[in-house]
């Protein structure tokens, strides 16, 4: 029988972040500051110390870094750390006894009092000559000597050794050099750092084959590539494709997913393969796969990185259906059965089954997304993750990044929460989430904690405000002011945010009530847009969507996800919610009710803000420009429309 790891002479418990109790890492990226925590106590009242050790990648040890009791008479001791590479690290928890501090606790009392005033400053001699010994050798270890012959200095006034023992220079030499003893060490637990974008950016979702030309109405890469300087001076860092491949002819779907598609119909993009390719080809009307390289690269000119889609679905035509039957679900009377996600039905894809041959289907993956990163995709938004296995992924994804760290998967996992967690757990670097149908003020409060809290170690929100297959109610009826506040929170809460192209239009009209598909939906139809004329006649919010990205970019608090802290307002249509990194604080407050005009007392959590509770302070909006004097508690009124937010620089 295993044995029970042994406790410690320091019992150090309950270290978070902690993944699966530490099987699995928790994650970061470089420059990202994490909080590492745990219950550390000892038996009777002696003093105690506690730090965290990081170590590297190369498994060189890291910083000291000394830890401090979060709340008095809690037991449990914090401190952040900050790595600043790519890689695996680890983390471990010391605890140890702190006797100088137990002796300060005593002296403090028994001095003034004149209680074994010699004993007690021999002690603490003794205590010090000790530190000295461990301290490096130069001014440190001189500093403690120095102290420690003061304390047993018997010839001097009782006063003066013991303030020789207490001077801040001696308090600032123990502080990095503290007498420790007992040490007691934590399991080390696992971090893995990953590159910035794995956290923070924005995405810009559109589908190439719409960006045509009066003469070829079907867009190619060449055609799209005029949108992408648009897209970039709105501030996007990351222009998502939907797949690009071959589409089949069988049980083509035409427009509004009706099932009689006439011949010019083009079909749904998910519906992958024909007889000219399947997932590692280009869609002929699109261009040849060169074509799609030069857009790469036209694309990072310009300072934006593709992320494409990877659909792990057949269309009947596919190559592989005939190639490898293995990989499909066969019925009784030899057919395949097509996808469904009741009531949606696929009658154009296949779903494949991985159970007959799990290690060709991992090896052909492989190879289908090195295939896309060697013409230049570092990204890949994955469609439908929770309807193949866990495992099959883990070991995609494992494989893939031990030779690409830098390559980023994102799940499209509109599912039970065990699902969306567990996904990032086993390696998807960023997930979606619940966030559309998350509408009101305790709605966002309740998920966007959860989301920043413990969840942060391991699964990154994208927080989307539409996608082609989702147009919420919200938007649906909430008109313009319902565009502008819900992109104003996507921005804001997360540091990851996205948008499906349209919605700088506020296109919101479904396909009929009560549904969230939209009405001639860009999945089964091409859909040219007039941009021009948008701008012109002003009924585009891009200005909006521009700024927040620019205000995204220019502070530093909002590319983090762990500092996202809520403040108290009377109204539950209007809320309020800061970030902060080190001198950098944003704070937000946002009227929910796109039809009204909502006024509210916004009550500050001042501490959160690095503030005390009787401090003034001045608050700058990076929307209107306006600057105003606040304190702990402040009037609002945001009227739809005109000024649905404030976005505050504290100053």
């Amino acid at each position: 029988m295993k044995s029970t790891r042994a406790i410690g002479r320091i019992p150090v418990r309950d270290v978070e972040p902690r993944v699966e109790c530490g099987r699995r890492p928790a994650k970061a990226v470089t420059g990202e500051t994490v909080r590492i925590s745990a219950t550390v106590f000892r038996e009777g009242h002696d003093a105690i110390g506690a730090n965290v050790v990081l170590k590297g990648p190369d498994g060189g040890r890291g910083p000291w870094t000394p830890m401090h009791e979060l709340t008095p008479g809690s037991d449990r001791w914090g401190a952040d750390v900050t790595p600043d590479a790519m890689g695996r690290w680890t983390y471990t928890v010391e605890a140890w006894s702190d006797p100088i501090t137990t002796w300060r606790r005593h002296a403090e009392i028994k001095i003034p009092a004149g209680i074994d005033q010699g004993l007690v400053l021999e002690e603490g001699g003794l205590l010090y000559e000790r530190a000295a010994a461990r301290a490096p050798r130069g001014p440190e270890r001189t500093l403690l000597r120095d102290a420690a012959k003061k304390l047993l200095d018997d010839s001097a006034p009782v006063a003066e050794r013991y303030a020789a023992a207490l001077t801040p220079q001696v308090d600032a030499v123990l502080a990095r050099y503290p007498l420790r003893e007992l040490v007691t060490a934590s399991q080390a637990l696992p971090l893995l750092v990953e590159r910035e974008r794995a956290l923070y950016g924005s995405w810009y979702e559109f589908f190439p084959r719409s960006e045509g030309t009066a003469q070829t109405p079907h867009g190619t890469f060449r055609t799209a590539a005029r949108r992408l300087p648009a897209i970039a001076a709105m501030g996007f860092d990351v222009v998502y494709l939907p797949p690009i491949h071959p589409i089949g002819t069988t049980f083509r779907k035409g427009r509004n997913n009706t099932l009689d598609a006439g011949p010019d119909d083009v079909g749904v993009p998910w519906a992958i393969g024909s007889p000219e390719g399947g997932h590692d080809a280009v869609h002929p009307d699109l261009g040849t796969l060169e074509d799609f390289t030069w857009f790469v690269g036209q694309a990072r000119d310009l300072g934006l990185e593709i992320a494409l889609d990877f659909a792990l679905q057949c269309s009947p035509d596919h190559p592989w259906v005939h190639k490898h039957p293995e990989w499909f679900h066969h019925r009784p009377d030899g057919t395949i059965a097509h996808a469904e996600n009741p009531p949606k039905k696929y009658q154009d894809i296949y779903p494949v089954a991985f159970d007959a041959d799990l290690d060709g289907l991992i090896g052909e993956t492989v190879r289908v997304l090195r295939h896309w990163m060697g013409h230049g995709v570092r990204i890949f938004r994955v469609d439908n993750p929770h309807t193949k296995p866990v495992v099959f992924w883990e070991r995609v994804i494992t494989e893939v990044n031990r030779t690409d760290p830098d390559v980023i998967f994102l799940a499209e996992a509109f599912t039970r929460p065990a699902m969306m967690h567990t996904l990032g757990q086993i390696g998807f670097q960023q997930s979606y989430t619940y966030f559309t149908w998350r509408n009101t003020k305790e709605e966002l409060t309740q998920y966007l904690t959860e989301l920043s809290g413990e969840a942060a170690s391991y699964m990154r929100p994208n927080l989307f405000a539409n996608t082609p297959d989702i147009l919420h109610a919200y938007l649906q009826h909430g008109g313009r002011p319902a565009f502008e506040i819900r992109a104003v929170l996507a921005a804001t809460l997360s540091p990851t945010w996205g948008l499906y192209s349209g919605y700088e239009l506020c296109e919101n009209t479904p396909l009929r009530e009560g549904s969230e598909e939209y009405l001639d939906s860009e999945k089964y139809q091409l859909k040219p847009r007039d941009w021009d004329a948008a701008e012109r006649e002003g009924t585009t919010i891009a200005p909006l969507v521009t700024r927040l990205n620019a205000v995204r970019r220019a502070n530093p608090a909002l590319h983090r996800l762990r500092n996202l802290r809520f403040h108290d307002t009377d109204n539950p249509s209007v809320i309020a919610y800061s970030k902060r990194a080190g001198s950098n604080t944003v704070l937000v407050v946002v009227n929910l009710d796109p039809h009204h005009t909502q006024e509210a007392t916004v009550s500050l959590d001042m501490p959160q803000l690095g503030l005390d509770d009787g401090a003034a302070l001045s608050v700058h909006d990076e929307l209107t420009g306006e600057t105003y004097a606040w304190g702990r508690t402040n009037y609002v009124r945001l009227e739809p429309g005109r000024s649905p937010a404030h976005v505050f620089l504290v100053r």
